[in-house]
């Protein structure tokens, strides 16, 4: 079947807000900070962009901006190229691994300001641990880096993650009974579409064998900040267990 891309995307935005209560909040503090910092003319990588979510974002709300949008999964970001492709003159697209040694020859220019959302916690502990100090290296002067996600309670805060769980699904409950997508079955009708089979192969070597990494707490995350170098640290938003944590060049 075809399957018009910014229909997908919108799609995935609906599912996405499924699993993340106030996603579209979460944004706005990222893209609040950025304006608050840098205007509306600078360079920015999208990390992890999966379809394009941050990146239409990004592009709607800086009329100067230009993204480097970056992504692993071939259906992903096929999606993001076609949903986004009246934007080709402020946004590039690559195709590499942020887990690997050497993604970052691959970008075209320097950022000002890294972005992701929902992203890193895909990479195991020591891997994130590398990456962190690849983007502070990455990252002009001045810069900062906004990582937008689920940062668990752990088994010593047993009544906080308790409550984030329970919220966790009753935001589900509510958004399929509206008529929201669970991942699965989005996934299923965007790999049904005549458009993408094509990516399907590629993806399935891409994530075959990959490890699920273990939840980690935020004050991990930002322990692993310092470690890498940036020079403050710290927690811009917070929705129980949903988090916006920066790191500063």
């Amino acid at each position: 079947m075809t399957c018009p891309a910014h229909e997908l995307l919108a799609r995935w935005d609906t599912q996405q807000s499924a699993y993340i209560a106030h996603r579209e909040a979460r944004f706005n503090v990222v893209l609040d900070t950025l304006s608050l910092l840098y205007g509306d003319d600078f360079q920015v990588l999208d990390l992890g962009c999966g379809p394009g979510s941050f990146s239409q974002r990004l592009l709607n709300r800086f009329p100067q901006v230009r993204v480097t949008a970056l992504d692993l999964d071939p259906l992903l970001l096929a999606i993001a190229r076609q949903a986004l492709e009246g934007q080709q003159d402020r946004i590039r697209f690559i195709h590499a691994d942020m887990s690997e040694p050497g993604w970052v020859t691959a970008l075209p220019d320097t950022p000002r300001a890294i972005v992701s959302s929902t992203a890193i916690h895909w990479l195991m502990p020591e891997q994130q641990a590398v990456l962190y100090r690849t983007l502070r290296e990455l990252l002009a002067p001045g810069g900062i880096l906004l990582n937008a996600d689920h940062q668990r309670f752990s088994p010593h805060h047993p009544q906080q993650k308790q409550l984030a769980e329970a919220h966790d699904k009753l935001t589900q409950q509510q958004a399929f009974a509206a008529g929201a997508q669970s991942w699965d079955s989005w996934f299923a009708d965007a790999s049904a579409c005549e458009t993408l089979q094509a990516q399907l192969p590629e993806r399935a070597r891409l994530f075959a064998g990959r490890p699920v990494p273990p939840a980690t707490t935020v004050g991990f995350q930002l322990a692993l900040l310092q470690q890498a170098g940036f020079f403050e640290t710290g927690t811009l938003w917070q929705y129980l267990d949903d988090y916006v944590i920066a790191g500063w060049k």
